[in-house]
């Protein structure tokens, strides 16, 4: 659900940018995530390290991109982002005794290591196509670009965690039940 709330930003974005254009899409883009997270910083008392990447990301690429009125460096927002999170999903291999996707989701599932492992390139890889995809579509199809910034990244992301689900469900032990026999 977290995922679909991090979206809003950006269907507004599209909203705007198909009202008007991409400098007006661009300002409502970065007025409403600051709004959205600094929400969430008042309610919850903090923001996850990925949505701190977010808001600085947006600042900065949405700032340069109303500074100087090149859309090009919001373009390079999410193929950014998206590797940057494919880099530090592919270090947490190596650095530290779990993994990312182990120390996010290790508290609620109990699977085995070669599990963890193979969840956590599988996130790294769901980076690299998104932030791949993000790229070519925005340097080789700009009259697409918005769209598929919205819609194609949202799909992406839910065929992802519809996959991961089945996955992760295939490898789910049921807790033992205790036989207790009524009287």
């Amino acid at each position: 659900m977290k995922q679909l709330f991090d979206f809003i930003p950006l269907i507004v974005f599209f909203s705007a940018y198909k009202m008007y254009d991409i400098y007006v899409g661009t300002a409502v883009l970065i007025i409403v995530t600051v709004v959205q997270y600094g929400l969430t910083l008042l309610i919850s008392k903090r923001l996850e390290k990925a949505q701190w990447v977010t808001v600085i990301a947006v600042l900065l690429f949405g700032g340069v991109t109303l500074a100087l009125r090149d859309e090009t460096f919001l373009k390079w927002k999410a193929p950014i982002v998206n590797w940057l999170f494919a880099s530090v999903f592919l270090a947490s291999q190596f650095i530290g005794d779990k993994s990312l996707v182990e120390r996010v989701m290790g508290g609620s599932i109990d699977l085995p290591q070669q599990i963890w492992t193979r969840l956590n390139i599988s996130w790294v890889l769901f980076f690299l196509i998104t932030g791949s995809a993000n790229y070519y579509v925005a340097f080789n199809h700009h009259e697409y670009w918005v769209d598929f910034k919205v819609f194609g990244s949202l799909g992406i992301t839910l065929i992802f965690m519809i996959f991961q689900t089945i996955y992760l469900f295939r490898h789910i032990k049921p807790e033992p039940q205790d036989d207790l026999q009524e009287s």
